[in-house]
Parts: C-alpha cells; structure tokens; sequence
C-alpha cells in the first residue's frame, strides 16, 4: 500500500464508479481497477460492492476511506508548504563580483531577484579575485561572477561570458589601429596591476606568444577609476575590458583599441562558495544571472562581450 493506491481509492469511492474516476484522473480505467485490485489483495480484504451501476464501499472501505483522505490532506500540506518555500527562496543571498563586472551587471540582477525572490535580502560585494576566493571558501559568499584565472586550481568555473580586451589611450595619444595590427602592444607603454594580477598575467602571456616583452613604466593595483584617471594624464597605456571605461571614451578622455585574437579575451564565470543555500535555489540564481548576462549583450549594454556556449545544461 502506498499513497498513490490510497489516491485512487479516494478517487472511485469519491466518484462512485471506476470508469467516473478514470475520467477524473485522465487515464484508463482499467489502470485504475488494476490499482485497486492490488491494494485489496495487499490488505487481504475488499474494499468496494460492484454492480452494474457503481460501487460503494464495504465496511472495511468505509474505515479506510478516513485514513486514506488524511493522507492525502497531509500529503497536500506538504506539497503546498514546499511549493511556497520554493517561490520565497532563499532568506538571503550573498553574490560577488569583480569591479567591471560589478558595475555592469548588478543593477539588472537586482530587479531580476527581486522578481523571482521578492522576500529574499539581497547582498552584493565588490573586491578583487583573490578576497573575493577567500570569502568564497570561508561560506561568505553564494555565488561569485570572476575573471577566470589561466589556473583555476580546485574550484569549478561555469563559463558565462567572453569579454574582449582592449588597449586604453589618452585622447590625444598617437597610437593608431594600424600600428596596433602591425606590433601589438609591443613600445607601447603600458600601466598594468603588479604581477600577481590576473590581467597582467594575461598581457604577458599575449606578449610571449607573440615574440616580445611588454614596457610596463607603472604598477597600479589601484581601483579601476585610478587606473584610468592615470591613463587620461599619459602616465601610459592600460589593457583593460570596454566596459570598464566606457563612461571615459564616451566622454573623451580615452580612446580604445580592440586587440585581436582569442588570447585577447577574458572568460567571466559563475563561482559557488559553500554555501547553505538550497540546490535548487541557487540553480535558480545561476540561471537569473546567465539570462541578465546574456540580457546585457544582446542589448549591447555590455561592449566587448560574447556569450558563452554552456558546458553543462540547466536541470529540468
């Protein structure tokens, strides 16, 4: 005896006949009289008279039909109890993000958050990979958007997006497309973060495969809005995503170049921490992210980025 037998002798007895039943339950009726036939045979007794007009219940249905409909109330509560658990989600969620990833994706996710999980408290952080990957592995953060580094180490990186990286001038610097197809960014002098950045990893990787050595004339691990501000006073040249100074090519102050290559991209991705957050839950919060993200690009509100094709699909 199982619940699903218990639901369809509630059914015929509520019905009055198989066949009324069947109807109800949109399937055969003689998959019903099977169900019922082996939850007889599995309580050694019988549970409905049939005649040519119906059924009714034995005595011994007629206790059975009480313990059968209080099941299934209790199994209904609990349906229900999960089913508005799983559309209030998580108490809170704890998300972070790299600077340029930050400013152009957080303000979408928010309202697509609070769209799917309105009682949810929403938590962003911004920082750099490396205290981003700490608070990760401590359980601080659920999810992380991060540059993926060349050796990810342990942790799974879910690929999202693929940025292009561009050459950052003054406004009036003499570097011109034409030379940056010829050389590269070889005797271009470049302001770049201290060695254990990622990006500045990248460059020299880009530089080595391309047979020269890049001319840093400064190390600034500063925050972005430095780099860039350096930039516009020619301390030099930086490498960096489009959308990271889009607000300063727009309003003059520098000028970009799109390097070319494959090498020349960054990949974004999802990063889980360990998290206490629902499995199903955060699948539903990986998924809002990939869609603002690819949102983002197809509106061109992210320049420079491509979508990313999926390594693993989304559960049914």
């Amino acid at each position: 005896m199982n619940s699903d037998d218990l639901d369809f002798f509630a059914l015929v007895a509520d019905a009055g006949s198989i066949s009324a039943a069947a109807m109800r339950a949109g399937c055969d009726a003689s998959t019903i009289s099977r169900r019922i036939t082996q939850l007889e045979q599995s309580l050694n007794a019988r549970l409905f008279s049939r005649s040519g007009r119906g059924v009714v219940l034995t005595p011994q249905g007629e206790v059975l039909i009480d313990h059968a409909r209080q099941v299934g109330a209790v199994i209904a509560s609990a349906r229900a109890a999960l089913s508005t658990l799983s559309r209030q989600g998580p108490a809170r969620v704890r998300i972070a993000a790299q600077p340029t990833i930050a400013k152009v994706l957080f303000g979408a996710l928010f309202h697509a958050i609070r769209g799917r999980y309105p009682d949810t408290q929403i938590h962003f952080t911004e920082g750099l990979a490396s205290q981003i990957l700490a608070e990760l592995q401590a359980g601080d953060i659920d999810i992380a958007i991060l540059y993926k580094p060349a050796y990810p180490g342990s942790l799974a990186y879910e690929p999202l997006l693929f940025e292009q990286l561009c050459l950052l001038t003054p406004a009036d610097s003499e570097v011109t497309a034409e030379q940056l197809r010829a050389r590269g960014l070889a005797d271009i002098p470049l302001v770049l973060p201290s060695t254990h950045h990622g990006l500045r990893v990248l460059v020299q990787a880009m530089a080595a495969r391309r047979g020269f050595t890049p001319q840093i004339v400064l190390e600034s691990d500063s925050s972005i809005a430095i780099t860039l501000d350096l930039v516009a006073k020619n301390c030099g040249c930086t490498v960096l995503p489009l959308a990271a100074a889009e607000a300063e090519i727009a309003a003059g102050r520098l000028r970009a170049f799109p390097l070319d290559g494959e090498d020349a991209e960054r990949c974004i991705a999802l990063v889980l921490g360990k998290t206490r957050t629902a499995t199903a839950d955060l699948w539903v919060l990986n998924e809002l992210i990939r869609a603002v993200a690819t949102q983002l690009v197809h509106a061109q509100t992210w320049p420079g980025a491509r979508v990313a094709p999926r390594e693993h699909p989304p559960p049914a």
